[in-house]
């Protein structure tokens, strides 16, 4: 790679434009995006112009926002339409979305009619639903033609068609009625119906379904497009597979901000400024930081204890810790399970049974390893205290694991999502509830 950056740079420098076209010619978008950080803006800018004119639309798509706006701003006005006229609908409204006030305004008026009645009408939508991703150049055709007259008509369109693997069967005010595989059409006679080799049953989303359930029908009907309609049943558009990557991407960065006990938005990093990344974690952090708050309250209530039994103090961090630790892993699993459909609130009984069987061996198993280590190794104490400071660890395990497996499961039944049970808030509340429960055995089994 370090290689390829040199002798374009070095094209670049000598004005060799032909190597240079050549180069660019044989690279793919991302393996543009890839490299884009490490030219100047000036030279970002040839560089583009030097791609041809059917791979720029794919280019800045991949592009962080702040570099689309740079590029934009650099192009002339009659690159800047061609490049727009070249973008998917669905891809240009994001880019309309996602660009400054100011230049979105340019944006929009160097873009043509078609276009703008196409992003006009995508825009409408929520950008969190399904049909906020969906794209309306689909290849739709009435049930009563024949297959030869959708093969015209899918040669003549395939230009303006997303994707031609499926063609949609509609009626005459767009409801939708079945769909068709290119594959049935190329196999079929000429004067057969397309409503008499189509298939009735069609999988499809409705236009304010969730994106991210919107990509989870996508894929586990193993489709290449999903159609999107309306309360009417009217195909609005479909949903192509290179949609619902970018979908899984977003959530998934959603999901890890959350584990994170972080908010807002999924925008690159680099493109969000100080004061944005500050509100992300701000308001998390003042509640774990309240929430935390809590402990000295527990400490306080145990500072005769702590004053009696001092070696106590020396493995709180041993108990947070380790009760933190299986809370976590045990809410990562459950977390897991849900978001790819494996487990459901139904199973609630079995994981409960499962995970408590799960926490007592774990729980065994790191108190004998702290009994050892306090019994035989510095500080040394005694028996007992070693033994009461296990059988503590054991059942804070033991409790740390049921909870981490039981909240997320309670809420994702409430509707909400449970990756912010895991990661810091996960750990907050074990180590609240872990160390009255460090106490309250070690009183009792030390009878102090």
């Amino acid at each position: 790679m370090q290689n390829l950056i040199d002798n374009l740079k070095e094209y670049l420098k000598q004005v060799e434009d032909e190597e240079l076209r050549l180069i660019l010619d044989e690279l793919s978008a991302v393996e543009i995006a890839e490299i884009w950080d490490n030219f100047t803006d000036e030279e970002n800018l040839k560089m583009f112009l030097m791609i041809p004119q059917e791979k720029r639309s794919e280019v800045i798509i991949e592009l962080q926002t702040s570099e689309q706006e740079l590029l934009i701003r650099g192009l002339s006005e009659g690159a800047a339409k061609s490049l727009f006229r070249d973008m998917e609908p669905d891809d240009l409204a994001d880019l309309i979305q996602s660009v400054n006030p100011e230049l979105r305004a340019a944006v929009w008026e160097q873009l043509s009619d078609e276009a703008r009645q196409e992003t006009t009408f995508l825009l409408r939508f929520d950008e969190d639903d399904a049909a906020g991703i969906m794209t309306p150049r689909y290849a739709a055709i009435l049930g009563e033609r024949t297959v030869a007259q959708a093969l015209n008509f899918i040669r003549g369109s395939m230009d303006k068609l997303e994707t031609v693997y499926y063609i949609y069967v509609v009626d005459k005010v767009k409801r939708l009625q079945g769909v068709v595989s290119l594959k049935d059409i190329l196999r079929a006679k000429d004067n057969d119906l397309i409503k008499d080799i189509m298939i009735q049953k069609v999988i499809y989303v409705q236009d304010d379904t969730d994106q991210e359930e919107s990509a989870h029908v996508l894929e586990n009907y193993g489709l290449l497009a999903l159609p999107v309609v309306d309360r009417f049943n009217r195909l609005l558009g479909i949903i192509t597979f290179d949609d619902v990557i970018d979908v899984i991407r977003e959530e998934q960065t959603e999901d890890i901000y959350k584990m994170g006990a972080m908010g807002g938005d999924t925008q690159s990093y680099l493109d969000t400024s100080v004061w944005g990344l500050v509100k992300k974690r701000v308001p998390w952090l003042i509640v774990l930081l309240a929430a935390g708050t809590i402990t000295t309250n527990v400490l306080h209530l145990y500072q005769e204890l702590l004053l009696t039994a001092v070696f106590l103090t020396l493995f709180i961090p041993v108990i947070t810790q380790t009760g933190g630790n299986s809370g976590t892993q045990s809410s990562t699993l459950m977390i897991r399970g849900l978001a790819t459909g494996e487990l459901h609130f139904r199973d609630v009984g079995k994981v409960m049974f499962k995970e408590i069987l799960v926490g007592l061996v774990l729980g065994l198993v790191t108190g004998m390893v702290i009994l050892g280590r306090a019994w035989f190794t510095p500080p040394g104490i005694g028996f007992l205290p070693a033994a009461s400071i296990a059988i503590s660890l054991c059942a804070v395990v033991i409790f740390a694991t049921v909870l981490g497996a039981l909240v997320p499961m309670i809420i994702h039944r409430f509707g909400f999502d449970p990756t912010v049970a895991a990661g810091p808030l996960m750990s907050t509340i074990i180590d609240v509830c872990g160390l009255t429960i460090f106490f309250e055995v070690s009183r009792r089994i030390l009878q102090l």
